[in-house]
């Protein structure tokens, strides 16, 4: 029986996750399977591989065949490198312990790279949410300075509003001061022409007396 390594897939739509099964090359990709010795979520950064690796190992040596995909998984968590060292030891070009060392150099190294990836992507990270909080920063002066005017545009229509109310009640009150003023004036012109014409007879009276 031809077997594979391969994908399995999961999860909804826009949003898909893998099992990592062995199963026959002649099954549904989504179907009935030999063993599941792992899984793979590319939905994060970088992407998270969770992998039994001795029974990966143990597959690959009893000439189970990785898809691509499978194949690039396998590479990038040692599995074909450790198969490699094997084949190299099973050959006497290796002894067991320069194998080991090679390996253990080689997981060391992939650390350190792994480390410096999720380093970056967290100063980009930092770096773009930054860059995102000065932009919502701009935007909201934006709109606080145009709702400052807004509001000083509503403050001086008001003030407007106000003084010409305060006008409108002034003018009758005045108006009708200046008529009872004018009313009154004949009186005081009348009151006047009696004094003047009672002037001569008082300057008589006084001369008699004398």
């Amino acid at each position: 029986m031809a077997t594979k390594i391969r994908l399995q897939r999961h999860g909804r739509k826009n949003y898909a996750f893998y099992h990592i099964v062995i199963a026959d090359s002649r099954a549904p990709r989504d179907g009935k399977f030999i063993e599941r010795i792992g899984s793979y979520n590319p939905n994060t950064n970088p992407a998270t591989v969770d992998l039994n690796f001795d029974r990966a190992l143990y597959w690959l040596i009893v000439g189970a065949q990785p898809t691509d995909t499978t194949r690039n998984i396998l590479s990038r968590e040692g599995v074909l490198l450790k198969k490699h060292l094997l084949g190299g030891i099973k050959k006497g070009a290796l002894t067991a312990d320069e194998a080991e060392k090679r390996f253990e150099a080689w997981q060391t190294a992939k650390q350190s790279a792994v480390s410096t990836e999720i380093s970056k992507l967290s100063d980009a990270r930092l770096s773009a949410d930054k860059a995102k909080f000065e932009a919502e920063k701009a935007v909201n002066k934006v709109k606080a300075e145009a709702l400052a005017a807004k509001r000083a545009a509503v403050t001086a229509a008001r003030r407007a509003a106000e003084a010409e109310s305060t006008v409108e009640e002034v003018t009758p009150a005045a108006v009708e001061e200046v008529s009872v003023v004018e009313a009154a004036a004949p009186e005081t012109v009348k009151e006047t022409s009696v004094v003047e014409a009672a002037a001569p007879a008082i300057e008589e009276t006084s001369a008699a007396e004398e």
